[in-house]
């Protein structure tokens, strides 16, 4: 199983802004090109992502399911990605004192990647998922309100 971690400069519920919206699913995981449909349930246990992967015209559309959701904490996802197969996709966020750790723990379940020896799969997932988490962070601290940052019209002199 591949673990990777890092320090987001920002909170667990920035984390899961960017997790709850679908739409974003391209943005953050590595090989994932397009959104097909994101479930009005979404992210509730048992909704469903329709995305594609690959890259025009090569495009294979699959799908990814929520197993378990409890935000602002953890998501457990099913990915699915044929022909390679499928991997459980778990991630965590816990406080910290600079922002929030997140780590992404994911493992092939079923189908052709399943049979790849694990050190050798773990190599390819530790090198995908670095990007995934550089990426999340990204988004999650781009849409993280700072203190530093909040300021009113009031203060910038600007009068309505």
């Amino acid at each position: 199983m591949s673990r990777n971690s890092r320090l987001f400069a920002c909170t667990p519920a920035d984390v899961f802004a960017v997790l709850e919206d679908g739409w974003l699913f391209p943005a953050w995981v590595v090989g994932a090109s397009r959104m097909r449909e994101v479930a009005d349930a979404w992210p509730a246990t048992g909704s469903h992502l329709h995305h594609s992967f690959g890259v025009w015209p090569v495009l294979i559309d699959d799908s990814t399911e929520v197993l378990a959701y409890d935000p602002p904490r953890h998501i457990l996802l099913r990915a699915k990605g044929w022909p390679m197969g499928e991997a459980q996709v778990d991630i965590q966020v816990k406080p910290h004192r600079d922002g929030c750790i997140v780590r992404i723990q994911e493992e092939a379940v079923a189908g052709p990647g399943s049979l790849i020896p694990q050190p050798l799969l773990d190599v390819a997932l530790q090198l995908r998922n670095h990007e995934t988490l550089h990426r999340l962070a990204y988004l999650a601290e781009g849409r993280a309100v700072r203190p530093t940052d909040e300021t009113t019209a009031e203060d910038e002199g600007v009068q309505g």
